[in-house]
């Protein structure tokens, strides 16, 4: 793939990740081919070919965006310690930032239940968590492992984002929030 700050290859990546966002809220990603995802994008295949080798390291490359775009959001948490502010901060951050990108998200979930979605927010917010985790004295006096801790809050939150995207009038943010702020114990 070419330069990432060339501002052609930024626009084609936005085009092409449009096109691909477009067509995954209509089929499956398996069924979607590269003249679909050129067809949509407006673009000659040769053009796709140039930044990728096929439709699998396009989907890469989106879900990586949308991993960094997180990561960036997550690091704006400014609590360090593991306590439910910090997983408060964390949910309203996440969950901002879903629906910021709802769209995405929603074409991923749709037609493509094949774990994408759960298995990125699993990477970043375990990446987020990990760092924050490491040498805190509260879990080394606990005699939980830091990572038992992360997966059975993250499990939880996993759930409920996936549900709210795919039933997206169900529940607002704010009732979401509450609905945690009430669920997660004052003293982890």
């Amino acid at each position: 793939m070419k330069d990432k700050t060339d501002l052609r290859v930024i626009k084609t990546n936005k085009i092409l990740f449009e096109a691909l966002t477009t067509l995954m809220k209509e089929k499956t990603f398996e069924k979607i081919k590269i003249s679909d995802i050129c067809e949509v994008a407006l673009i000659n295949r040769s053009t796709f070919y140039a930044h990728y080798e096929d439709k699998y390291e396009l989907l890469l490359a989106l879900i990586e965006d949308l991993k960094d775009n997180l990561l960036i959001e997550l690091n704006k948490n400014e609590v360090e310690s593991l306590s439910k502010e910090y997983f408060m901060e964390l949910l309203e951050i996440l969950i901002d930032h879903i629906d910021s990108k709802r769209e995405i998200y929603s074409a991923i979930l749709s037609h493509n239940k094949n774990g994408i979605f759960v298995d990125f927010l699993i990477d970043v917010v375990n990446r987020d968590l990990a760092k924050r985790l490491k040498d805190n004295q509260e879990i080394i006096k606990s005699n939980i492992p830091a990572d038992i801790i992360s997966k059975f809050y993250l499990g939880g939150i996993i759930n409920i984002g996936v549900d709210w995207i795919i039933n997206k009038d169900k529940y607002n943010k704010e009732q979401i929030l509450l609905y945690l702020d009430k669920l997660i114990p004052d003293k982890l």
